[in-house]
């Protein structure tokens, strides 16, 4: 994904500096600066898409699971554990 993102600058920035060169006048100008806005918008939508998609990786979306009572007492039991240990240092 970031190979393509790095593609897709190179041959935006290929793009603008050949329009820079080949536009003459102020018209091409204004032209030219409304691209860039554009570009600019294009480009914060593709890396909020970017940045959502890499979260979703990172963080997949749990479904909050119950603890059996087995899991609880012997959670429960676990940091009694640790808090006789702690009080005994």
């Amino acid at each position: 994904m970031r190979i393509l993102l790095a593609v897709y600058l190179s041959f935006n920035a290929l793009v603008l500096t050949a329009a820079d060169a080949a536009a003459p006048g102020r018209r091409a100008e204004g032209r030219q600066q409304q691209m860039k806005q554009e570009e600019r918008q294009r480009m914060r939508e593709q890396m909020r898409d970017v940045n959502r998609d890499r979260e979703r990786q990172v963080r997949p979306e749990r479904q909050p699971r119950q603890m059996s009572p087995q899991e609880r007492e012997k959670l429960r039991q676990d940091v009694q554990d640790a808090n006789r240990a702690m009080k005994k240092r």
